[in-house]
């Protein structure tokens, strides 16, 4: 018998990582790091709920940390079988499996200098050589050819435009059933990636709800002429809180149509983050998967994603030089739900400044800071002190990466053939349920919503 196990990313929007098993075969759909509520977070210090080492493959379905950001624990618990990928996905985790493994042991060392940890010593959850080991088990395969893990599952990736590399999975098991996957949906007709591909038919669909219940509804340059104009006029920093993958390189994009077009002023924009610096280039080694227009500037020798006033901060002193900088100032620096990373500088720095702006440009799970400005924080706990928040808190929701409710529609209307069984995963309790409701009364398919660690099996 088949089964299906959801072993995050169920009633969350954290932890992706689900175990399909067939007889004694299983392989692993994602191995992602939960992040957010505390509850959450110290599941990633527990034993997995499976036996790494009796896992016959992991497929990824795109780089982002809460999808791939356990595999370093996998690696250091025993799996050493393939962690199949995209290429592009091979190139993004090298860059960011021993950032994170870095922001761990420099969140360690940091709590044990200045003892605001609970625990003596502080440890990472695990460590660069842990990310290393995980990386020299990666194997890339292509978009669209078919490839045999264990003879028992045959998996093909599609294109989903969530991020550089993503894609959507398909998995064909004995007895001529399939899963599908949606992993992160991306958006339609956005600048740089492609659109996500249609996958033909499933007996069980795997469907992302992060924004299951709501739809994208503001303009992005409107919203991003009058952000940027209001920062300016205010004369302080605007801070960005931006994944490394996508959202800063989109940033980057939008702000050099706007400046060109005079829509906003010519300010001096830093990308303080070595690693969305090396993404940059990786996109622009790709392409393939880029929308037409923007893989024609890239094959005719230009650089869309570079602007004249953007320096790239790569050292540590390049970013705490930024400290001393007047504004108005553009400051877009990783992490996107102001988690970890060298925005926690800025905020501790800026936040108690009521010339500062921040601007939130994705989703901010429960429990992160961003979502605590979202919701208004009058304080946000930064390296064991409560920072005074003052600055003018904004948020764009069209810079989103993940579709909305209509565009999953969208891309629910390729399958030729439904889904017998579809099960919501990667998402809020909301928006599951709202997702769920809509599919249920404008498709008529059969469709729940996952739970952690419930156990389902295919249908017979």
């Amino acid at each position: 018998m088949a089964t299906i196990q959801f072993l995050g990313a169920a009633g969350t929007v954290t932890g992706s990582m689900h175990l399909v098993a067939v007889g004694n075969r299983q392989i692993l759909l994602d191995c992602g790091l939960f992040q957010g509520l505390k509850d959450l977070r110290l599941r990633n210090w527990r034993d997995f709920p499976f036996d790494p080492e009796r896992l016959d493959g992991v497929v990824i379905s795109h780089a982002h940390i809460d999808h791939t950001g356990s595999l370093p624990l996998l690696a250091r618990r025993g799996y050493k079988g393939p962690i199949y990928c995209t290429p592009a996905t091979a190139e993004l985790l090298a860059v960011l499996l021993p950032d994170a493994a870095h922001l761990q042991e420099e969140e360690a060392e940091r709590a044990n200098r200045k003892g605001y940890s609970k625990h003596a010593p502080a440890l990472p959850l695990y460590t660069t050589p842990d990310a290393q080991a995980a990386l020299a088990l990666l194997q890339p395969r292509p978009f669209h050819d078919p490839f045999v893990i264990a003879q028992t599952f045959t998996v093909r990736y599609r294109m989903a435009g969530h991020i550089l590399g993503s894609a959507t999975i398909e998995v064909d098991l004995p007895g001529n059933q399939t899963i599908a996957f949606s992993g992160d949906l991306g958006r339609y007709d956005r600048p740089i990636l492609r659109d996500p591909e249609p996958i033909p038919g499933a007996d069980v669909l795997l469907l992302e709800s992060t924004y299951g219940d709501r739809r994208h509804v503001d303009d992005v340059e409107e919203t991003l002429t009058r952000v940027v104009g209001a920062a300016a006029q205010r004369g302080g920093a605007l801070l960005i809180p931006a994944f490394v993958v996508d959202r800063t390189q989109e940033l980057v994009w939008f702000l050099q149509r706007l400046e060109q077009a005079g829509k906003i002023p010519e300010l001096p924009v830093y990308v303080d983050s070595p690693s969305a610096t090396e993404v940059s280039e990786i996109y622009r080694r790709h392409p393939e998967e880029c929308d037409a227009d923007l893989a024609a500037q890239i094959r005719a020798g230009r650089d869309p994603l570079r602007m004249k006033t953007v320096t790239y901060c790569r050292t540590q002193e390049e970013s705490r030089r930024l400290n001393g900088l007047h504004g108005p100032v553009i400051i877009i620096s990783a992490s996107g739900m102001a988690t970890g990373g060298r925005i926690l500088h800025h905020l501790s720095q800026r936040l108690p400044d009521p010339t500062t702006t921040v601007m939130l440009v994705g989703y901010q799970s429960a429990g992160t800071r961003g979502r605590a400005l979202q919701d208004g924080a009058k304080t946000l706990r930064i390296f064991g002190q409560d920072v005074p928040v003052r600055a003018k808190v904004e948020q764009i929701h069209g810079l989103s990466a993940h579709a909305d409710q209509d565009e999953i529609l969208r891309w629910l209307g390729g399958f030729t053939r439904p889904p017998r069984m579809t099960w919501l995963v990667h998402g809020e309790p909301e928006g599951a349920q709202g997702l769920a409701e809509t599919i249920r009364a404008r498709l008529h398919w059969a469709t729940g919503v996952a739970a952690m660690e419930q156990q389902v099996p295919l249908p017979g």
